[in-house]
Formats: C-alpha cells, structure tokens, sequence
C-alpha cells in the first residue's frame, strides 16, 4: 500500500509539472480521487450516535461535527410521510456542526423561528428539513452545509415567514425548496436563497405557490454538471388546501414571483 506522504508527495510533484507546463489545475487532489475546484467539501464526522426516538433541542447546541442516524422506529429509511425527524427544535432553536446520516427518517423540524449552521445530510430520507409555524413573523435560517440524495425534497417549508439559505450545497435532488403545495393550512412565504451549489442530477431550486402570494429570490446560483440547463431555477405552482396535485403554472423569472436575472444561475 501507498503510503500517503509518499502519495501526497506525488501529487504535489504532479500539480508543479501541470502547472509549468502551462496548464490551469482546476481541482483539489484528495486521497486517490480528483474532485473538481467547484465541488464542496464533505466533513468527516467525529462520530456516530444512534437515535431511536426524535429529540427534542431548544437553546444553543453544537454537536461537533457528530454524526446522528435513525434507528427503531426512525430507521426505516424510506420516504414515509408519518415518520417522525431525528431532531425536533424548539422556536429560537440555533443548531449548529451536525451530520445527519443514513438512516435519516424525516431529518430535522423546526417548529419556530431557527437556525441550522453548518448541518449536512449525507442521504436525504423524507426531507431534509421542515419548517413549521404559523406567525408571519419566523425566520429560518439555514447557513453553510450541504445534503446529498433527496429523492423528493430537501427543504420542506409548510410554515409561515421567510426561509432564508446561503452557502448551501446539493446533490442530486428532486427540489432543494419547496413551500407545501397542499398543506391543509397554507401561508404566503418568501424564500431567498443565496449561494447554492447545485449538482446534477436535479429537478428544481424552488418551486412556490404564486396563488398564496410566495416569492423566491435567487442570487449565486451555481449548477454543476447541468451544462444542457435540465434543473428548473423556479417552479411556480397553483397551490390548494385540499391534498391534491398542485398545478404547474410556469417557470420564468417575472420579478413578482420568481426573482432572479440571467446572471445569478451559472452552468458548469
């Protein structure tokens, strides 16, 4: 076996006879695997724990960088509607440096106003993250992090008030936001998101109800590996009360509904 000082040695020699020879090295040696310069880093976890019943957090919590994964009865991992999230955070909640791993069950809720710094999902199960609350008033704010392999959804907001996302990555995906396109009780809510790195394959950034009065805005957002531009930037949707479908009713940007100009989503 290799050792990895005498590996990291040769990349280092391979990366200075690149580069002398004139070419741009546009990607970050990692152990034997070429990542490209645009793609995030994953954390590695500190460890793991075990979650068998949902637990609730309120205050300030800093797992470290732990990894937290479903078991019993939130260890399924399919894409159940009933199960219960591996976190429940309290309005005011800020939680901060977690992994949430395989099984996720239904990821995390926040019942208010909350904050999610630096939270990554490695395998998306139902959602990632819900969003609950009724006050025009709540803020969510998701800021750095990343999640992977969300057959459906990553951000569910059923809630009322503002979901704000920066500095975010996702792959592959079926919608990274979604504002509850039939929830029994539906709101007005407003998503800004900012500085998304979106990996292919992918369905939508967002997708709103313009019915209830939901605006998206869009500012750096970055799709890799969707040169042939398949994710739709914004879906907008007729949203209802009653469980059914929602229908499509468009996708361009109409500075009402779908904000964004050209030059926030770049193909790569």
């Amino acid at each position: 076996m290799t050792s990895p000082v005498r590996a990291r040695a040769r990349r280092r020699a391979l990366t200075g006879t690149l580069a002398a020879l004139g070419f741009s090295v546009a990607v970050i040696m990692t152990e034997g695997a070429l990542t490209p310069a645009n793609a995030a880093t994953w954390p590695t976890a500190s460890g793991s724990q075990a979650v068998s019943s949902t637990i609730s957090v309120s205050g300030t919590k800093d797992y470290g960088m732990l990894r937290l994964y479903g078991t019993g009865d939130l260890g399924s991992g399919s894409q159940d509607e009933d199960q219960g999230p591996i976190l429940e955070l309290a309005a005011g909640t800020v939680l901060k440096n977690v992994i949430i791993g395989s099984p996720a069950a239904d990821g995390i809720h926040c019942l208010g106003s909350c904050t999610l710094q630096n939270v990554w999902w490695e395998d998306v199960g139902e959602d990632a993250a819900t969003f609950l609350g009724s006050s025009s008033s709540n803020v969510y704010t998701v800021s750095g992090g990343g999640a992977k392999e969300a057959s459906d959804k990553v951000f569910q907001f059923n809630g009322a008030g503002t979901l704000n996302v920066s500095n975010f990555a996702v792959q592959t995906f079926g919608t990274f936001v979604r504002s509850c396109g039939n929830c029994k009780t539906q709101y007005k809510r407003t998503i800004n998101l900012n500085t998304i790195e979106a990996t292919y394959k992918g369905g939508r950034i967002v997708g709103i109800n313009t019915n209830y009065g939901d605006s998206a805005t869009l500012k750096g957002i970055k799709m890799v590996g969707d040169t042939s531009k398949k994710i739709v930037p914004c879906q907008k949707y007729i949203g209802n009360n009653t469980g059914a479908e929602p229908t499509k009713s468009g996708t361009d940007a109409d500075g009402t509904y779908c904000k964004y100009a050209a030059s926030d989503i770049t193909y790569s």
